[in-house]
């Protein structure tokens, strides 16, 4: 593991001519073993997860945080507050699944454009974040997915159309969802659905990981801990359990054939 990280804003072209004003982090003095998507919560790049992406460069991995409301507020960056999650939500409402996943692919074609990381790529995201990293990972360049509390994928689809659950058949990687079982944006039916559909997908496509895991007693935004739902030991195992699907599952060179 790295210990040393070199970090910062790194802007970068998508379509339509926008620009994605992203946060790059990466092992200082080493090439990245991998790259790694990271998606925010809805408060948008703020001190949290730039502070994902340094952990996983810590980590050895080249991690670029992208915003996801880069339509609407480029900038975001809200406190874990009242005020802050009425400001995320309204931009939330504001994204379409194609638009994101336009972005997704502008991401990603940075990312393996970089010296040493034309390779599979692992995508990350939290709340909101989580629910678009299941979009994300039916590119082609997601090698492995992790969805960290990604609520109403039963349900809803940015944009409109069919829930976005309905991707999983889609989806060429690996695919790990974790949630809390105190957690109201997830209830019991949401979590449910989403075993039953990586269930019948594992079933067809035994070669793919397709893994929900539940952590007792944490309840939603359990990875943070600037947020009340903080839980230590629930995030620790989390990002263990991503970890590990990163390192056995990046860098493969047949991570990105047909049916990998």
């Amino acid at each position: 593991m790295s210990s040393a990280v070199v970090s910062g804003w790194q802007e970068l072209p998508a379509a339509d001519g926008l620009r994605l004003r992203c946060w790059w982090a990466r092992p200082a003095g080493e090439p990245p073993r991998a790259a790694v998507l990271v998606l925010p919560e809805v408060f948008g790049l703020n001190a949290w997860v730039r502070g994902v992406a340094e952990r996983l460069a810590a980590e050895g991995y080249g991690a670029l945080a992208m915003p996801i409301f880069a339509r609407s507020a480029p900038d975001l960056d809200v406190g874990y507050d009242e005020a802050g999650l009425a400001a995320g939500r309204e931009h939330r409402d504001l994204v379409s699944a194609e638009a994101f996943l336009a972005d997704a692919r502008a991401a990603l074609a940075w990312l393996q454009a970089q010296p040493g990381l034309n390779k599979p790529v692992g995508c990350v995201g939290f709340c909101f974040g989580g629910h678009l990293a299941m979009l994300a990972a039916t590119l082609q360049q997601v090698a492995a997915t992790c969805d960290a509390y990604g609520a109403r994928v039963s349900s809803f689809r940015p944009g409109g159309g069919e829930p976005t659950l309905a991707v999983v058949p889609e989806i060429p990687g690996h695919l790990l969802c974790l949630a809390g079982d105190r957690d109201p944006l997830m209830p019991a039916e949401e979590l449910e659905a989403i075993a039953a559909a990586l269930a019948a997908d594992a079933a067809r496509r035994p070669q793919l990981e397709r893994r929900l895991v539940v952590a007792p007693g944490a309840g939603h935004g359990f990875f943070c801990d600037a947020r009340a739902d903080y839980h230590p030991h629930a995030a620790t195992l989390g990002w263990q359990e991503m970890l590990d699907l990163f390192d056995r599952r990046l860098g493969l060179t047949e991570a990105l054939s047909p049916g990998r």
